[in-house]
């Protein structure tokens, strides 16, 4: 973690020395200092640090794969002359702990459509999580621990 606070620390100096705090120099910094910390990564021992980002973006494009499949899956359901649900309530066993991947968790499965997170229990063992289709709570509960859950694991722990 702490290549991370490097790299934006760079990235400040980077848009100091260019006097330009537009987005697309943000992030052209932010490549350019990541760049030059890969080139100097024995020194440094930042080895993890690279297989951290790489996770964090395999999180990143499943939520937009899992955003794309969910809002067709909902906006199929709402075009049909007859709608069919079972819209309810579950409780979802957590295997994440900190209040960071709890919270991660909680706010990628309500920015997902047809699903949204109500409450975390007071152990923090499960996620209540309400669904406009609750006709396969199983196979739901997979998805998110195959998905979600599992990719927050593997990019912060």
């Amino acid at each position: 973690m702490t290549l991370l606070i490097v790299n934006v620390l760079f990235v400040v100096v980077w848009v100091a020395i260019t006097g330009s705090a537009t987005l697309l120099n943000i992030g052209f910094g932010f490549l350019l200092s990541a760049f030059t910390l890969w080139l100097i990564r024995d020194q440094v021992g930042g080895r993890s640090y690279w297989t951290r980002i790489g996770r964090i973006a395999s999180l990143i494009g499943l939520f937009f794969k899992e955003l794309m499949l969910s809002a067709w899956t909902v906006a199929v359901m709402v075009v049909k002359p007859r709608l069919d649900l079972q819209p309810g309530i579950f409780a979802f066993p957590l295997t994440v702990t900190s209040d960071f991947e709890i919270t991660l968790l909680a706010n990628l499965i309500t920015l997902t459509p047809g699903t949204l997170s109500v409450d975390v229990s007071e152990d923090r063992r499960y996620l209540y999580v309400h669904a406009v289709d609750c006709s396969n709570i199983e196979a739901t509960k997979r998805d998110i621990a195959n998905g979600f859950e599992r990719k927050i694991m593997e990019a912060f722990r």
